[in-house]
């Protein structure tokens, strides 16, 4: 997929006075998340000077509605019209994934700083594409991210720290279990997120594409090996869009997955992930076992961290809740006093505040394009594992 670049004003080029002009694409589930971090995160951080200026989605009416509703100046329905505007420095690609590749190389090659929601793309081959083109534009100044926006939890950046501190020791093994059940019932209707060729896969790039970057992301390690396994347990759904009453539509990705990774360092990490996992509504349960500690965290428990020191004395040892609310800890010396609880929103407004620092300054946000193509790596070899009865498969590097 090659896209040709517009002219449009570099990020050199831009007046220093001018604030930073955004273009969100997208207004629904993760446009909303995304816009509410944009309208709020300058009431908390110290981030450059921006402007939400316009918000683009397909339904004229419906999109001028969310940009009133969210903040933004205007709304559009051409999302290759507003990237080659001169006021449009930054690009936030929330619409669904098989859109994403298309979008973000336009908006690369016309010089825009580009944020994109997980998954990278659909396919393989266009989260390659899109890594070339972003590396390209970075050799320009031009930033480039991925929203993995767990890596913005207060309590699992605490756990990067303490791990990347030896309070673990070596990290032998780690359970990651991302647990869903909007699925659960099979009348639920389809949607397209249950067809492959507009979701690339179900479950597993859904939801395991965060379980992976997790586990990549706190170890700061690589996936070498895995063995893998899909089930759809409800193939048939009622059909959506206007069809005729009692018509099912064939479901043609996962409901769930599994697979054991193999890592660099000799960790071994088993990842659990289900839409149809019936009371379990947002929980993404993480445990990291050590030969000096362990930490365990469930998403629906977000400011709660527990941390096992296991160089106490036996008679001392235990789980112990810290409760992840203090100044001291990542990213909440912005918002309340201790023991003032933050939400899942507030992931978002960390990850745009990073996102913009990177820009300032000029350096390569993290997770990286790069770093979202080695999940897409390990997605495609957990697939391919399936295909073939769990066989152990090899990751691409």
């Amino acid at each position: 997929m090659t896209i040709p670049a517009h002219p449009s004003e570099s990020p050199a080029s831009r007046p220093a006075s001018r604030p930073l002009g955004v273009a969100a694409i997208g207004y629904a589930f993760m446009g909303k998340a995304h816009s509410n971090a944009w309208r709020n995160v300058a009431s908390f951080f110290d981030v450059p000077a921006f402007e939400q200026k316009v918000l683009v989605g397909r339904d004229a009416d419906a999109v001028a509605e969310a940009a009133a509703k969210y903040g933004w100046a205007e709304s559009a329905t051409d999302w290759r019209t507003v990237i080659t505007r001169e006021d449009i420095d930054i690009v936030d690609i929330c619409a669904p994934g098989w859109m994403h590749a298309e979008i973000a190389i336009a908006a690369l090659e016309a010089g825009k700083h580009v944020l994109v929601e997980k998954p990278l793309a659909n396919t393989l081959a266009e989260a390659e594409l899109m890594t070339a083109a972003a590396a390209k534009a970075r050799a320009k100044g031009v930033q480039s991210m991925i929203g993995f926006n767990y890596r913005r939890v207060p309590a699992l950046a605490l756990a990067k720290e303490l791990i990347a501190e030896g309070r673990l020791g070596t990290v032998r093994h780690v359970r990651a279990a991302y647990l869903q059940d909007w699925l659960s019932d099979a009348q639920a209707p389809m949607t397209w997120r249950l067809r492959k060729e507009t979701a690339g896969s179900g479950a597993l790039g859904d939801i395991a594409s965060h379980a992976i970057d997790q586990v990549l992301f706190l170890l700061g390690d690589q996936v070498t090996e895995v063995s893998g396994r899909l089930n759809t347990f409800v193939n048939q759904r009622p059909a959506g869009n206007g069809a005729g009453s009692g018509s099912k539509e064939d479901v043609t990705v996962d409901d769930a997955a599994w697979a054991t990774l193999s890592l660099t360092s000799g960790a071994i990490a088993s990842v659990e992930v289900s839409r149809v996992a019936t009371g379990r509504k947002n929980s993404l349960q993480i445990e990291i076992y050590g030969d000096k500690g362990s930490l365990l965290f469930d998403l629906e428990n977000l400011n709660e961290l527990g941390f096992l020191d296991a160089t106490l004395p036996v008679r001392e040892q235990g789980f112990r809740r810290i409760l992840v609310n203090e100044p001291e800890h990542p990213y909440l010396e912005a918002w309340w006093p201790q023991g003032h609880i933050i939400g899942w929103e507030h992931t978002f407004t960390h990850q745009i505040r990073d996102f913009l620092a990177a820009i300032k300054d000029g350096t390569q946000p993290s997770p990286s394009f790069e770093e979202g193509l080695n999940v897409q790596y390990v997605l495609d070899a957990v697939e391919e594992s399936a295909a073939n009865k769990s066989t152990l498969t090899v990751v691409r590097q």
